[in-house]
């Protein structure tokens, strides 16, 4: 791992634009983690990407590892938020908008073998570094929380079955998608995910009270 460096050591690039210049950095860093993993990420292609010094990294990150979690804590989570929880809150129906989630999932063959960034990340670092795991925890914990509290409101709304654990049921559909996702990735088959969302799709409408259920089309 890499040593950190003195603080006073700023980059007078940084100090122009330092937002700025951090954003870049971090959608770099996101970039190069995802493509080759955390440990194998390399800072000189992180830094051509984003078109900045080394000075200007260790303007705004100690080491690599700090670089990593702001990935986490800023890119990832943002991420998640914006796919997945922000679309439940308020959702009239939330069987409705998770089939849609799920359908939106692209079918690219790059995209299936490059994985989820979460979940790659996750499997790489959670054994290894306890501030990886506790973020990467934390941002699945987000996600099951939006997803859990937008099933007891569709209970509420009788628009989701009654007879169901939101907390179980949200566990459930994000183990069982990110299996699916696993898969994907390791058979690197665009149909491995093709099956996932049908069947995943599936289950989410099952969750529909007996009169409101449809028929998932089948697809592939």
């Amino acid at each position: 791992m890499l040593a950190g460096r003195n603080r006073s050591r700023r980059s007078g690039a940084a100090q122009r634009d330092p937002e700025r210049t951090r954003g870049r950095l971090l959608r770099a860093a996101f970039q190069e983690m995802h493509r080759s993993g955390f440990r194998s990420a390399d800072l000189d292609v992180i830094l051509a990407a984003a078109g900045v010094t080394k000075g200007a990294l260790y303007y705004h990150f100690d080491n690599k590892e700090a670089l990593g979690y702001a990935v986490v804590d800023e890119v990832m989570a943002s991420d998640l938020h914006q796919k997945w929880v922000q679309p439940l809150r308020n959702a009239k129906n939330p069987i409705d908008v998770l089939v849609r989630i799920v359908r939106s999932e692209s079918l690219k063959r790059k995209d299936v073998q490059r994985s989820c960034p979460l979940l790659n990340l996750s499997q790489e670092m959670s054994g290894l570094d306890e501030g990886f795991r506790r973020r990467t925890a934390r941002v699945y914990k987000d996600w099951h929380n939006a997803m859990a509290e937008a099933l007891r409101e569709g209970q509420k709304q009788r628009v989701v079955r009654s007879d169901i654990n939101a907390n179980e049921t949200a566990t459930f559909l994000i183990a069982t998608w990110e299996g699916y996702v696993v898969l994907g990735k390791n058979s690197q088959d665009p149909r491995m995910m093709r099956s996932g969302q049908r069947n995943v799709s599936g289950q989410i409408e099952s969750l529909r009270p007996a009169r409101g259920r449809t028929r998932v089309a089948s697809r592939g």
